[in-house]
């Protein structure tokens, strides 16, 4: 039996590489703009950015993901909104993560070793429910696209499920419903 060893070299953007990017027109940063967002508004109630008052003036977001391309990307994406971001790789270092600084929101992947997703948002809500967490919006982010998985996490308690590849202005506009984002004020 032959057997063969190859290596696949996935080139990870660095902070000056993605400005070169948007530079060049590579790649296009827009101005958000809801009604071009296909994502349906909230109907549940929940408070939106404008009406959440945060004692922060740079809003904390959470990032959950354990894919080292996907932390690059999304912490990014972030960067580049103003928000200030903490990684966590998996749901158990989120819980700890909402312990020691509690996030503005909470973005989360699903499938991770450990712990994943979906426990994770049930461990924190009930957390929030019992008083210990204050309240705070968690949002998948997730390759997952099927209406059962979107059901999954919506039953998992998140608010909103986000599909990868990340797209810079999807995300935007997503956490612009819940968050005052300090790069893109107008």
């Amino acid at each position: 039996m032959q057997s063969f060893a190859a290596e696949f070299g996935v080139p990870v953007m660095t902070s000056e590489s993605f400005q070169r990017a948007i530079q060049a027109n590579w790649l296009r940063l827009m101005p958000y703009d809801p009604k071009d967002d296909p994502a349906e508004g909230r109907k549940d109630g929940a408070s939106s950015a404008d009406e959440r008052p945060s004692a922060r003036e740079v809003p904390l977001v959470l990032l959950v993901e354990d894919n080292h391309i996907n932390q690059v990307v999304a912490l990014e994406f972030l960067a580049l909104m103003g928000v200030q971001a903490h990684l966590a790789k998996n749901g158990q270092e989120a819980l700890s993560a909402c312990h020691a600084a509690t996030p503005d929101l909470v973005l989360m992947d699903i499938q991770m070793p450990g712990m994943d997703g979906l426990e994770c948002t049930r461990r924190l809500r009930a957390l929030q429910k019992a008083g210990v967490l204050p309240a705070f919006p968690i949002l998948a982010l997730t390759a997952h696209a099927l209406d059962s998985d979107i059901a999954a996490s919506l039953a998992a308690g998140m608010d909103e499920h986000l599909t990868k590849p990340l797209d810079f202005v999807a995300l935007r506009g997503r956490l612009g419903r819940w968050l005052k984002l300090p790069g893109l004020s107008s």
